[in-house]
């Protein structure tokens, strides 16, 4: 194994797994922690609100999702460099970067940002909204879109929360979890739609408001997530969709995260 891909091969894969180097409750373990981690951080994010006696505690919450998020980031990192350290491989062979095919993986996270992007999340996103609202004209919850940071935060949030955010991200879901989940299910559409299903879901509670907004998020994001993992198992690289959801999220603090 000479590349930094075929240690992520589903071949490698697979022969691990049958050496009983990959567990079977990995790839679950995975998809579960990060919105559980989401949800937990959140929690406590609120609590010392409440305890701070910060005035719309449930509000403010909302807005920092840009900066107790990086404490998710380190929980599933921990998790991954477990789960890969019992397979006897590196965190970092789950991105499999080729120096060689560089120009190529810019090209395609710019494709993935400029094409996929649009196509799922501002096109397929009305639809989410007819079916969640019943309308194309409805009235979000205060902070759901457009959130407001002090200007230590925001600096944070635009320099440091979006370059770890969308890696561990990747890494977590389809780097991770997806080409594992296919090796013990042997589906591969049932582990796309698995993993999928839990890449939507954590979006719910980075912005938790009331069910029908979270129902919104969760069709909001899931053809973009579906999207993603096809994506994933066409090029078999990690660092075009790391690159195009680097766009993503720089765009979101950029446009729509707003200094108070």
């Amino acid at each position: 194994m000479n590349s930094l891909t075929s240690i992520n091969s589903p071949e490698s894969i697979q022969s691990r797994f049958l050496n009983g180097r990959i567990p079977r409750f990995g790839p679950m373990l995975m998809i579960f922690a990060r919105p559980a981690l989401i949800l937990l951080f959140n929690r406590l994010t609120l609590l010392l609100f409440l305890q701070l006696k910060i005035q719309n505690a449930t509000v403010e919450v909302r807005n920092w999702s840009s900066v107790y998020g990086t404490l998710v980031d380190f929980g599933c990192l921990g998790l991954l460099f477990w789960l890969t350290k019992k397979e006897g491989i590196r965190l970092r062979d789950l991105i499999g970067f080729i120096k060689s095919k560089f120009t190529t993986d810019i090209f395609l996270g710019l494709c993935i940002f400029v094409i996929v992007f649009p196509v799922t999340i501002i096109g397929l996103g009305r639809l989410a909204m007819l079916i969640a609202y019943g309308n194309l004209n409805p009235t979000f919850p205060e902070a759901t879109f457009i959130r407001t940071l002090p200007l230590l935060a925001v600096f944070y949030s635009r320099i440091l929360w979006w370059p770890l955010w969308s890696v561990t991200e990747e890494m977590t879901y389809t780097g991770y979890a997806l080409p594992r989940l296919i090796t013990i299910t042997k589906s591969t559409w049932l582990s796309v739609v698995i993993v999928s299903i839990f890449y939507s879901l954590q979006h719910c509670f980075l912005s938790i408001a009331d069910f029908r907004y979270g129902f919104y998020t969760f069709l909001l994001f899931l053809p973009l997530a579906i999207a993603l993992e096809l994506i994933y198992l066409r090029i078999k690289r990690l660092p075009p969709l790391i690159i195009g959801h680097w766009l993503m999220d720089l765009a979101s603090v950029l446009f729509l995260l707003q200094l108070r």
